[in-house]
């Protein structure tokens, strides 16, 4: 279903698609965004999703986990390995689990039911503006070397300096890219977890913490890949090496 605008305004609202299998959940999101702006199309399972980026892409992706004819993680990932589009992860499933696994692997937020529609709102505009200035800041950035590694902002993709890519999920990504940003300056948790789009409450420490693990382990694992990031005591984290741009 598709919530109609006048030409003009189609051409300038933001395009969201709904992914929900509860037709009154899904009417009652697009409904709201559409009043607060949001062009929205709706799909009811994973392949009327499929059929919907096809015909064309939207701006933000809000996804259901429990879906008839797939799981929205996965469908997500397989969303996010051909298009950059945001994705919000809008679901019952309210475990630690599931939040870390949608971050970690395709989401850019996580939102749990029932839903407060305000601040639906309010989420996916801030996340539409963090991934306007991420994608102009990366365009400004380049590619920046440090120790064993190249890292290409505007590709969102680091590699050996030998050429190997070194597989980083996006809020792996997002978590190095600010911490050589910061040109090591000690950066607290709480930004950290902004930086990836988490919302989890108290779990925000914890995701960080994973996210750098998993992201010390793949650079550990090159040559001279060690030591980087480094823990800063009740702040957060810290990059270590020594950055220059291209």
């Amino acid at each position: 279903m598709r919530h109609q605008a006048s030409e003009g305004e189609r051409d300038s609202r933001r395009h969201v698609l709904i992914l929900d299998d509860d037709p009154v959940n899904r009417s009652m999101m697009a409904t709201f965004l559409a009043a607060e702006g949001f062009a929205v199309r709706e799909a009811a399972t994973a392949s009327e999703c499929r059929a919907a980026l096809k015909a064309a892409m939207p701006d933000l992706l809000l996804v259901d986990i429990r879906l008839p004819d797939a799981n929205g993680i996965t469908f997500a990932q397989e969303v996010r390995a051909s298009s950059p589009v945001g994705i919000i992860f809008v679901t019952q499933q309210d475990n630690e689990i599931d939040h870390v696994l949608g971050l970690e692997s395709a989401g850019d937020d996580y939102i749990t039911k029932p839903i407060n529609l305000r601040i639906l709102a309010a989420r996916a505009r801030a996340l539409l503006r963090r991934r306007a200035l991420d994608g102009q800041a990366a365009s400004r950035a380049g590619v920046v070397t440090f120790g064993p590694f190249v890292m290409d902002l505007t590709r969102r993709e680091l590699a050996t300096t030998g050429g190997a890519i070194i597989g980083l999920t996006r809020g792996e990504f997002d978590l190095l890219a600010a911490l050589v940003e910061a040109e090591g300056r000690a950066l607290y948790r709480d930004y950290l977890a902004e930086v990836i789009g988490s919302r989890l409450g108290e779990s925000n420490g914890r995701t960080v913490d994973s996210l750098i693990a998993r992201l010390r382990r793949k650079l550990s694992a090159v040559d001279g890949g060690g030591g980087l990031i480094v823990t800063v005591t009740s702040v957060g984290y810290r990059f270590a090496g020594a950055a220059s741009r291209a």
